[in-house]
């Protein structure tokens, strides 16, 4: 099969990268619907288990964190062990997590489970595993497949919420779990199947590049733990990478942290039904599909410096308007528009600026500790939203911090040099 497959797809012209990219699509697709899935079912386990807001939203803020700091360490992963590997092992334990958790009753078992396993499986399937098999497989149209991958992770956060919350409220929360084990399952099929590490693996060269051999593994264990820590000592010498950290951090805080986590709870807050508001965000997962795409085809094209000051100043715009909508139906809708077009867009162009200015083999890396930063602020904005929910009885002081933030990093954007092209060498004289 390892063979047949790819010879199947050449001989109709199918570059087989397309299918390793239609496969990372579906697998982040499912792991991300699984990301989200708590997020609906915040109401219910504080109905049936009386635990406060703020003790659930910790353990969503663990499982955050460690999907982030993942990040650089699965970039390593997967450079040892290969793609295939990492990816089917943590799909095994975001399986064994939801599976475990139908029979907890203590808040410790929810830290475990949802918090520390779903937590480490979820992060090794991240944005980095997006990144990977774009840079990998794709010269041309790298942008493109990054925001195609990076549509595939924030829609399945968005798109199966309604269904989640629908089954929740109709059948309970368990039998929810029931239906992300499903999606899970088929994802890791398809993985065990399609999935390969390299071009080099099925004699191909990136598209758009030239051939490049598998690299010989022979790291160690204490090399392949360190590697990420060399990395960031290296990058954290350029102010770019600097920039692009604080920049992300800024980007989990106003999306995953508050909005994907807090949002049933926010409009329920206004009377809003949990299917209602899951709706909603389904709404901002449609267009946040239209926008991701469109921000990989802009970021081959434009300057992605100035990408990021639009993407971050018009969400923060957004986020500082949603307090004033009142939640009217219709004024919801028109935030929902808006800010899906631009939920995760500031991703192709971080990954692209990533890959300029540190190289193809590094950029893995990097934006695994890039992404860190997105997944330290998503954990601050969930276990703060909690917080001002809790003590101050209101999310909007959570909202409006947020949007404040993105307007700071959509000028830091701007502080970035445009990177150097080299000199064209002189004619030799005859």
């Amino acid at each position: 099969m390892t063979t047949a497959l790819p010879a199947f797809f050449a001989r109709r012209n199918i570059y087989y990268g397309w299918v390793v990219a239609a496969v990372t699509f579906v697998t982040m697709l499912a792991t991300a619907g699984a990301l989200g899935a708590p997020g609906v079912m915040l109401r219910p386990l504080e109905a049936e288990f009386g635990w406060q807001n703020s003790d659930i939203s910790t353990a969503f803020a663990v499982r955050l964190v460690l999907f982030g700091l993942m990040g650089p360490f699965s970039a390593a992963l997967m450079n040892r062990f290969g793609v295939r590997r990492v990816v089917v092992t943590a799909l095994f334990l975001i399986i064994a997590g939801f599976g475990f958790s139908v029979t907890m009753t203590q808040l410790w078992q929810l830290m475990l489970f949802w918090g520390l396993v779903i937590g480490f499986g979820t992060g090794m399937t991240a944005q980095v595993l997006g990144a990977t098999v774009a840079t990998r497989w794709f010269v041309s149209r790298r942008g493109l497949v990054v925001g195609l991958l990076t549509a595939s992770n924030a829609t399945g956060q968005l798109i199966f919420l309604p269904v989640i919350a629908a089954a929740t409220e109709a059948w309970g929360w368990r039998t929810a779990l029931g239906l992300v084990v499903v999606l899970l399952a088929i994802a890791l099929v398809g993985v065990l199947v399609l999935m390969r590490d390299r071009p080099a693996d099925v004699g191909l060269a990136p598209l758009g590049g030239t051939h490049q051999p598998a690299p010989a593994h022979t790291t160690g264990f204490l090399t392949l733990v360190s590697a990420p820590i060399v990395g960031l000592r290296d990058a954290a010498r350029s102010y770019v990478f600097w920039v692009l950290f604080i920049t992300f951090f800024v980007c989990g805080l106003s999306t995953n942290g508050l909005i994907q986590t807090h949002w049933v709870s926010i409009c329920g807050d206004y009377g809003i039904r949990p299917v209602s508001a899951a709706g909603f965000l389904a709404f901002v997962g449609l267009f946040d599909f239209a926008g991701t795409l469109l921000s990989g085809w802009l970021s081959d094209r434009y300057d992605n410096r100035w990408l990021l000051f639009w993407y971050y100043g018009l969400r923060g715009l957004s986020l500082l308007y949603l307090p004033l909508t009142g939640f009217d139906p219709l004024l919801l809708a028109g935030f929902a528009v808006f800010y899906g077009l631009d939920w995760v867009a500031t991703v192709p162009p971080t990954v692209k600026i990533s890959a300029e200015r540190f190289g193809a083999e590094k950029a893995g890396l990097v934006f695994g500790w890039v992404f860190a930063a997105h997944q330290l602020g998503a954990a601050t904005a969930a276990y703060g939203a909690g917080w001002s929910r809790t003590d101050l009885e209101s999310y909007v002081p959570a909202l409006v911090v947020a949007g404040g933030f993105c307007l700071v990093a959509a000028a830091l954007c701007l502080t970035i040099e445009r990177k150097r092209e080299p000199a064209a060498p002189l004619p030799q004289a005859a």
